[in-house]
């Protein structure tokens, strides 16, 4: 099986200790290829230095992260735009809109989301977005930018059955990742109702790692388990999901900016 996590912060300090073993116990386990998300410019660095180290198997997004988009928002942001006009990106990501730790810049992560949309679409790549207690801001911005052009991932998605279709009818995938294997979790209830099509697999670490690892760091070795579990959900073999999903990827990303030779 040739498996990709289309979301890890591999460059991130919780990794910092072991990066070369995290990566290696990935494709030991079938996980051959590592999407990168961007947070903010701080870490720009430190992305390009993995993507260095690990050029055959690392492509990285371009984007600024809800949770970061504070009153020095447009200086980030045209730090991100001066990368894109720079070098080659396989994505811009991860954008949207965060409520959950902060309400108070609801208007700026807005304006981020929407512009950022924009340079998606003028670059002609897809987005990959963190939603988290927005799914109505979200789909109120993504409304406003409706096209063939704008297509992406939601990732992480841990909505409703609805706001699934909702993603979907706007031409987006769903990141399915640790949450798919948690009681609480709800999203495994309805999965079986999407088309697998729509599905691309995460990990998201060094957060939120499947059981039996809840709790502890996340890394791209654990992808199989979510792999296991949408098997499960679909009463599809692993080999059926793993091919699929990893078609939906290539559907999705640039292809000509994935160095992927299966």
């Amino acid at each position: 099986m040739y498996l990709i996590d289309t979301h890890t912060h591999l460059y991130v300090d919780a990794f910092d200790t072991d990066q070369k073993e995290v990566i290696e116990r990935a494709m030991a386990v079938g996980v051959n290829y590592f999407i990168i998300p961007a947070i903010d410019s701080s870490y720009i660095k430190r992305m390009y230095a993995l993507e260095k180290r690990y050029p055959k198997h690392v492509s990285l997004m371009a984007g600024l992260h809800p949770c970061h988009v504070k009153e020095n928002m447009e200086e980030e942001l045209e730090k991100v735009f001066t990368q894109l006009k720079t070098r080659s990106f396989c994505a811009i990501g991860e954008i949207g809109i965060d409520l959950y730790w902060d309400k108070s810049f609801l208007k700026h992560q807005q304006k981020a989301f929407s512009k950022q949309i924009e340079w998606a679409k003028q670059y002609e790549l897809p987005i990959v977005i963190h939603c988290r207690e927005a799914f109505d801001q979200v789909f109120e911005v993504l409304d406003q930018h409706r096209s063939p052009k704008l297509f992406g991932v939601f990732h992480c998605f841990t909505g409703t059955l609805i706001q699934a279709k909702q993603a979907i009818d706007l031409n987006f995938k769903l990141g399915i990742g640790g949450v798919v294997t948690y009681k609480n979790g709800k999203i495994d209830k309805f999965l079986h109702e999407l088309p697998l099509e729509s599905i691309v697999l995460e990990t998201d670490s060094p957060y939120l790692s499947p059981k039996p690892h809840r709790g502890k760091r996340n890394e791209s070795s654990y992808l199989p388990l979510i792999l296991d579990k949408i098997a499960e959900c679909y009463q599809l073999s692993l080999e059926e999901v793993a091919a699929k999903t990893t078609e939906n990827v290539l559907q999705v990303f640039k292809t000509e900016n994935l160095k992927i030779k299966k």
